[in-house]
C-alpha cells in the first residue's frame, strides 16, 4: 500500500506538464538564434508558431473525447510517446518548411496533455483537493518553463549547435512514460491504494454516480446544450491568449526593447516563477473557502472576479522601457493568469461528471487554441509593423471580460440536472 497515493499521482502529472513545457519552449528559446540563422521576421516566427498551435487546437477535439473513451492510462501514454518522438526529429529540421511539419506534429501529440491530466485529477481527488491539484500540475508549465531557458542554452552552448538541445530534452519524456505505466491506475483498480484513502476519493461523488455511470461517454453535442460549457469554453478562450504571448513571445519582445539574449534570459524566469505562485495561490484560496463553507462554484467564481480584472495593471508595460520594470509588471499579471488559469482548467471537473470532463476540457483548448492561432498571426504583423505596445494593452483586456463571461455562465442550475451530467457545484 502507498500512503496519500494521490498526491503521487498529481507529481506524476506535475512532472508530465515540466517535460511538456521543456519541449515546447526549447523553439522560444532558441528563437532569436534561429530567427539570425535563418533570416526569420517576427511573421516567419509565427507562422512556425501556429503550426503547433493549429494542431494542437484542431487535436483538442479529438483528444477529449479519445481520452473519455481509451481512459487517462492509455490516451496520456500514446500522448507523451508520440510527442517526444516529435521533439527529438525536430533535431533534423532544414528550415522554415520542416519546422512548421515538427511543430504541428508536436501540437497534435501534446493536445491530450492537459485534458488527460484534467481527466486524471477528477478520477483521484476530492472536490476540496481538485483545485489544489490542477495547480499541482498545471504549474509544471511554468517550471519547465523557466527551466528551459538554463538548460536549453547550457546546451547551445554547450554543443554549438541547436540540434542536441532537442534530442536531449526530449529524451525527459520517455524516462516519464516508464513511470507512469508503472503507477497509474484509476482508484478503483488500483492495488497499493489504501481503504480509507479510496473512501476519501469517493465521498465527495453524487451518490447516484456509481463508477460505471460517472465514467459513461457524453456526447459533446449534448454538452453544447450547457451553459455551463460554453462559459468555460469562452472565458478560458480570452484568458490562455495571455500565456502564449508569454511562453512563445516573451524571449523576442524583451530582445525588441533592446536587451540582450543573454540578458534577457536572467528575467526570463520571472513570469514563470509568478505563474507558478500564482497556480497555487488560486488553488489554495478556493480550497480554502471551501473548507470554510463556501460552495465549489461560489469559491472559483470569486478567485476568477478577483484576479482576472487586475491584469489591468500590465497596461503600464506597454510605455515602459526599463528592464526590471518590465520584469515586475509582467510577473505580477503573469501570478493574476495563472489563479484565474488554475479556476478554468478545474471547472469541467467541477461542473461536469467524469465521462464528460476530457470532452468538455478539450472544447475549451480547442477554443482557447482557435484564438490563440488569430492572436498569434496577429501579434507578428503588429510587431512587425507597429510594436508590441497595442499587443501588451489587449492582453490586458481579454482576462476582464473572461472573468465576466465566467461568472455569468457558470453557476448550478436552478433545477437538478435530470440527466445527471451537471455535477451540484
Amino acid at each position: 500500500m502507498i500512503r496519500n497515493l494521490r498526491w503521487w499521482i498529481g507529481g506524476l502529472l506535475f512532472a508530465s506538464t515540466v517535460i511538456n513545457y521543456i519541449d515546447r519552449q526549447t523553439l522560444s528559446v532558441l528563437a532569436p538564434a534561429l530567427k539570425d540563422q535563418y533570416h526569420w521576421s517576427n511573421t516567419d516566427f509565427a507562422t512556425v508558431l501556429n503550426s503547433f498551435r493549429i494542431a494542437y487546437t484542431v487535436m483538442q477535439l479529438v483528444a477529449g473525447p479519445a481520452l473519455d473513451r481509451l481512459g487517462t492510462r492509455q490516451g496520456l501514454s500514446l500522448s507523451v510517446a508520440f510527442y517526444s518522438t516529435v521533439a527529438a526529429c525536430t533535431s533534423f529540421a532544414r528550415g522554415i518548411v520542416s519546422f512548421r511539419i515538427f511543430r504541428g506534429l508536436l501540437g497534435a501529440g501534446e493536445s491530450a496533455g492537459w485534458p488527460g491530466a484534467a481527466k486524471a485529477v477528477s478520477e483521484w481527488f476530492p472536490d476540496s483537493e481538485r483545485a489544489w491539484a490542477v495547480a499541482l500540475f498545471d504549474s509544471g508549465s511554468s517550471i519547465g518553463g523557466a527551466i528551459a531557458p538554463f538548460l536549453v542554452l547550457f546546451l547551445y552552448r554547450t554543443f554549438g549547435s541547436w540540434r542536441p538541445a532537442f534530442l536531449i530534452t526530449s529524451s525527459l519524456g520517455f524516462v516519464w512514460l516508464i513511470v507512469w505505466r508503472k503507477l497509474y491506475r484509476t482508484p478503483e483498480m488500483h492495488p497499493r491504494i489504501t481503504p480509507e484513502e479510496l473512501r476519501l476519493i469517493q465521498q465527495s461523488r453524487p451518490a447516484k454516480a456509481e463508477v460505471s455511470e460517472s465514467a459513461r461517454r457524453i456526447p459533446m453535442r449534448q454538452l453544447l446544450r450547457f451553459r455551463q460549457t460554453w462559459g468555460i469554453v469562452a472565458g478560458r478562450s480570452l484568458l490562455d491568449p495571455y500565456w502564449f504571448l508569454i511562453a512563445e513571445w516573451f524571449g523576442v519582445y524583451l530582445v525588441s526593447k533592446g536587451f540582450r539574449m543573454e540578458e534577457s534570459v536572467l528575467g526570463f524566469w520571472a513570469p514563470f516563477l509568478a505563474a507558478d505562485l500564482g497556480n497555487f495561490f488560486g488553488g489554495g484560496l478556493s480550497s480554502y473557502w471551501i473548507r470554510r463553507g463556501w460552495s465549489v462554484g461560489k469559491s472559483r467564481r470569486t478567485v476568477v472576479a478577483i484576479f482576472g480584472p487586475s491584469m489591468l495593471l500590465l497596461i503600464p508595460a506597454a510605455f515602459s522601457s526599463r528592464y526590471w520594470v518590465l520584469i515586475g509588471l509582467f510577473a505580477f499579471a503573469t501570478f493574476a493568469y495563472a489563479a484565474c488559469s488554475t479556476i478554468f482548467i478545474s471547472l469541467p471537473s467541477d461542473v461536469f461528471q467524469s465521462g464528460a470532463v476530457a470532452t468538455v476540457s478539450g472544447m475549451s483548448g480547442f477554443g482557447a487554441g482557435m484564438v490563440t492561432v488569430v492572436t498569434t498571426a496577429l501579434i507578428g504583423t503588429v510587431a512587425d509593423r507597429i510594436s508590441f505596445q497595442p499587443v501588451i494593452i489587449v492582453a490586458s483586456i481579454a482576462p476582464c471580460i473572461s472573468a465576466l463571461i465566467m461568472i455569468t455562465l457558470v453557476r448550478p442550475p436552478k433545477e437538478p440536472d435530470p440527466g445527471g451530467i451537471l455535477r451540484s457545484f
